[in-house]
C-alpha cells in the first residue's frame, strides 16, 4: 500500500493552502469514487486533504428565489430536500436514480460532480487508456464499448460522465461554485465537464487546486415543470445507457422556455442546444419534440456496438418532452 498524509481542514482557506503544499494531493469528501479508484491503484494520492468538517452542508434560498447547495451536501439529503423536490423535481429525480441508497447516505454534491468515468478501461490498469496515463491508446475504441459515447468524443477517449445529478443541473441552468488560490469563482454546471480532444485527462474545466465548494440553483427555472428519465440495464444501481433532464414551460400554445441535456451520450452531460433553439416558440407537439431532438442527435457518431444508443435517447427525449407539456398524461401513466 503506497503512503499518503492526510489533513483534516477546518475552514475553506485551510483545504486550499493545505492542497497547495501537498504536491499530489486530493481532496476527500464521502469517498465513495476515489476510495475505489485508491483500492484500484488508478489513483495514487500522495496526500488526502478531508474537506468532511468544512461548512458547507447546507441547502440555502437565496433572497433571489434561487438556491444554493453546499458541496458537502449528502445526495440522500438533497434529493429529500422539500424545496428543491418542489422547486426542482428533476434535480431529486436524478439524484435519487443514481447509486444505491448507502451510496448516497455518503456521497456529496461535490464529489458526485467530480467523479471519475466508470469506463472499465480506466479502471483497470492492465489495459490502455489515455485518460489513466495520457499517450497509451484508448482500449475502448477496438474493444467492448456498449456503454461509451456517441457524441463529442475523440480517437484519444470515447469514455462517458456517469453522473445523474450533473445532467439535470446542466438542463436546470446551475452553477458551480469553486474556490481555489485565485479566489472565488462560478462556471456553468453545462460548462464545467469537458469534452476529451486530445486531453481527456481533464474532466473538468476546475483549476489546480480548487475546491468546489458549492451549486446554485437559479430563480429562472424554479417551479418549472422539468424531469428526469434514465434508461439503464437493470432497475436500479446501475449506470444509464442514455438519460435525459428536461425543463419546459408552455405558455399560449407555445414553448417559452426548454432546458434539454443528454446523459451518458458524452463524455460530459451534453445540453443540447440545438433542440432548444428549435423548440422555442414552436407548438408543443409530439412532431416538434421529434424534429428538435433528430437535430440534436444529427451530430451523433456511433462506434460498433453502441448505435442504439440514438433511438434510445431520442425516445426518452420526446417521451419526457410530451409528458412535460401535457400534465394529464403525466397523471395517467407512471
Amino acid at each position: 500500500m503506497k503512503g499518503f498524509a492526510y489533513v483534516r481542514a477546518g475552514s475553506v482557506e485551510e483545504a486550499t493552502s493545505a492542497y497547495a503544499s501537498h504536491a499530489g494531493a486530493r481532496y476527500l469528501g464521502g469517498g465513495t469514487n476515489l476510495v475505489d479508484l485508491m483500492k484500484l491503484g488508478v489513483e495514487r494520492p500522495a496526500a488526502l486533504i478531508d474537506v468532511t468538517r468544512l461548512p458547507l452542508d447546507a441547502v440555502e434560498e437565496l433572497p433571489d428565489g434561487g438556491l444554493r447547495i453546499g458541496a458537502m451536501v449528502r445526495n440522500s439529503d438533497l434529493a429529500a430536500h422539500p424545496l428543491v423536490r418542489d422547486r426542482y423535481p428533476a434535480l431529486s429525480q436524478a439524484v435519487l436514480a443514481g447509486a444505491s441508497g448507502q451510496l448516497r447516505n455518503a456521497a456529496t454534491t461535490g464529489g458526485n460532480l467530480l467523479q471519475r468515468t466508470r469506463c472499465p478501461y480506466f479502471q483497470d490498469l492492465s489495459k490502455p487508456c489515455n485518460k489513466r496515463e495520457p499517450g497509451s491508446g484508448c482500449g475502448a475504441r477496438d474493444g467492448v464499448h456498449r456503454d461509451h459515447a456517441v457524441l463529442g468524443h475523440s480517437s484519444h477517449c470515447i469514455a462517458t460522465h456517469p453522473s445523474d445529478m450533473a445532467v439535470a443541473l446542466a438542463a436546470l441552468d446551475g452553477r458551480v461554485e469553486l474556490y481555489g488560490p485565485q479566489g472565488a469563482r462560478g462556471v456553468a454546471a453545462a460548462d464545467f465537464h469537458r469534452l476529451p480532444g486530445d486531453r481527456p485527462e481533464q474532466d473538468t474545466e476546475i483549476r489546480p487546486g480548487e475546491l468546489v465548494t458549492g451549486v446554485v440553483l437559479p430563480p429562472a427555472t424554479a417551479g418549472l415543470p422539468s424531469a428526469y428519465r434514465k434508461a439503464r440495464d437493470r432497475a436500479s444501481y446501475a449506470f444509464a445507457l442514455a438519460s435525459v433532464a428536461v425543463v419546459l414551460r408552455v405558455s399560449d400554445g407555445v414553448i417559452e422556455h426548454a432546458g434539454l441535456a443528454f446523459g451518458a451520450l458524452a463524455h460530459r452531460p451534453w445540453r443540447a442546444r440545438r433542440a432548444e433553439e428549435a423548440l422555442l416558440g414552436a407548438a408543443p407537439t409530439t412532431a416538434a419534440f421529434e424534429h428538435a431532438v433528430d437535430l440534436e442527435l444529427s451530430a451523433a457518431r456511433p462506434l460498433r456496438d453502441n448505435a442504439y444508443k440514438v433511438p434510445l435517447a431520442r425516445n426518452l427525449a420526446v417521451d419526457v418532452l410530451s409528458r412535460l407539456a401535457d400534465p394529464a398524461l403525466t397523471r395517467r401513466t407512471p
